[in-house]
């Protein structure tokens, strides 16, 4: 009885631990207005638990590859674009990843978000001004290949 026991905990644990890893890795970002590619962003996990994204390409021509962000403020101000972190300090929690803030290099503003997965393995990333999430926009991200 006990080998049984262990055995599905053991999988509740393996369920878990793979529903986050679907989260992580390489997204390629899609403008909501333009359904244009716009960034590769790489989500992973942080040594403190929460998940985070970092820009990793910008589909831009070359003379604005190292384009800063002018509206950011604070430590992000006049800092590169390609390699800032724009997803931080989300927890997995229901499946899916909210908390945290999420960061528009365009205007300069955080947002609260929540990510989810889409059925058709696209994620749903949607950013607001408001805990609840009403007022915002949502765009839907596929992974990079």
């Amino acid at each position: 009885m006990k080998k049984i026991i262990l055995l599905f905990l053991f999988a509740c644990v393996a369920l878990v631990a793979s529903a986050q890893q679907e989260f992580t890795g390489r997204w390629t970002t899609i403008d909501d207005k333009t359904g244009e590619a716009r960034s590769v962003v790489r989500i992973y996990k942080g040594t403190d638990g929460l998940y985070y994204g970092k820009i990793e390409v910008l589909y831009v021509p070359e003379e604005y590859q190292d384009v800063v962000c002018e509206k950011c403020k604070g430590a992000d101000h006049n800092k590169p674009i390609k390699g800032m972190v724009i997803l931080r300090g989300m927890k997995y929690e229901n499946g899916a990843l909210t908390g945290g803030s999420l960061l528009d290099p365009e205007s300069g503003n955080f947002y609260h978000g929540k990510i989810t997965l889409e059925k058709d393995g696209r994620l749903k990333l949607r950013g607001s001004i408001d805990k609840a999430g009403v007022l915002g926009r949502t765009q839907y991200w596929k992974r990079a290949k």
